[in-house]
């Protein structure tokens, strides 16, 4: 059985003495603050059993903010990364005691994203969601800004005028990316296809604007076909692509600007060899990577979203306890782009 970590290993991984930690977890005299989270992350990387109790220790005497988040598909590995990466940002927010509220829509319906946010009222101090452009999720956000509560668009722009930043991609330049990647990759010019989520994803539209205009502007000799629209989801994907193959046998690339990509990467499995046709996805899942390494996706592009949500989570922060602070409209962070000899 594995020994259970001391205080003398929390001493000796953050470099610090054993009085030292001591003073931290039992709130003996003052410890610097640089000296104090040394000790908790030292504790939590080798899993100490009172963790929780040192960041309850440091973050007494700190104001609590609580941060409202509303995210998709709560099943789908990328949200579920997307939500560990926002409560390990909140957890470890400095200057604040902060506490996470994540929720997840059921469906992609605005209704849903507008009930979800319009919850969030009376619980927290700031709101974040990822959700669609639409008229009743305006009004939800102007409903929570009549409350003192601000909102920040993730991933996908919605509210625009109304929302206090939008924080992810530039859509309009991984559009583009994506065309550049196809035509790259594609040594004879054809025919390629795209996917939206839906008519009311900012992003999924942008990120086709830029698909098809790179092409409308560096390789006009392809054919661009009518945008089809998937709803991110894999099964939905996997028989509209086996269609799509079907109808199109010449069919040389295909750009997934949201999610559903692995019914995609099935329906390559299923009818193509491998490279036979570019894919170009977003995010790096399992399945995706797995894309990756036995050549059916050509190219992610995926959200950084550790640097995503920290600055998510300091904005949220800043707003908070600032009402002069002065946030930006928009964030772009670049993609990490991620090819076949690069996983």
């Amino acid at each position: 059985m594995a020994r259970r970590p001391t205080i003398q290993d929390i001493a000796q991984e953050a470099g610090v003495s054993v009085a030292t930690v001591d003073r931290v977890l039992n709130g003996r005299l003052r410890v610097r603050e640089e000296t104090a989270r040394k000790v908790s992350e030292a504790a939590h990387r080798i899993k100490y059993h009172a963790t929780n109790l040192i960041e309850q220790r440091l973050r007494a005497d700190l104001p609590e903010v609580r941060m409202g988040f509303v995210l998709q598909k709560e099943r789908q590995p990328f949200y579920q990364n997307v939500a560990a990466e926002i409560e390990e940002a909140v957890r470890t927010a400095p200057k604040i005691r902060g506490i996470a509220m994540i929720d997840f829509a059921a469906t992609q319906s605005h209704t849903d994203m507008a009930r979800l946010l319009d919850a969030m009222a009376g619980r927290v101090d700031a709101v974040a969601a990822v959700a669609v452009n639409h008229r009743s999720v305006t009004d939800a956000v102007v409903r929570l800004k009549s409350v003192g509560i601000p909102t920040f668009a993730a991933l996908n722009d919605f509210a625009q005028g109304e929302r206090i930043c939008y924080i992810g991609s530039n859509n309009m330049k991984v559009g583009r990316m994506a065309g550049w990647m196809v035509a790259t990759a594609v040594h004879v010019p054809g025919k390629v296809a795209l996917f939206v989520g839906g008519h009311r994803w900012h992003g999924h539209e942008l990120r086709e604007t830029g698909f098809r205009s790179y092409f409308r502007e560096k390789a006009p000799e392809f054919t661009v076909l009518d945008t089809m629209v998937n709803l991110e989801t894999r099964q939905l994907t996997h028989e509209a692509t086996l269609d799509l193959l079907d109808r199109h046998p010449d069919i040389k690339g295909i750009f997934m600007t949201g999610g559903g990509m692995e019914g995609a990467i099935r329906a390559l499995r299923e009818t193509r060899e491998p490279g036979e046709v570019a894919l170009v996805v977003n995010e790096l899942t399992p399945e995706t990577q797995l894309g990756l390494t036995d050549g059916y996706v050509t190219m992610v592009a995926a959200t950084p979203l550790k640097a995503l949500c920290r600055n998510l989570v300091e904005m949220m922060s800043q707003v908070t306890l600032n009402e002069d602070a002065r946030i930006p409209s928009q964030v772009f962070l670049e993609s990490v782009i991620h090819l076949p000899e690069s996983v």
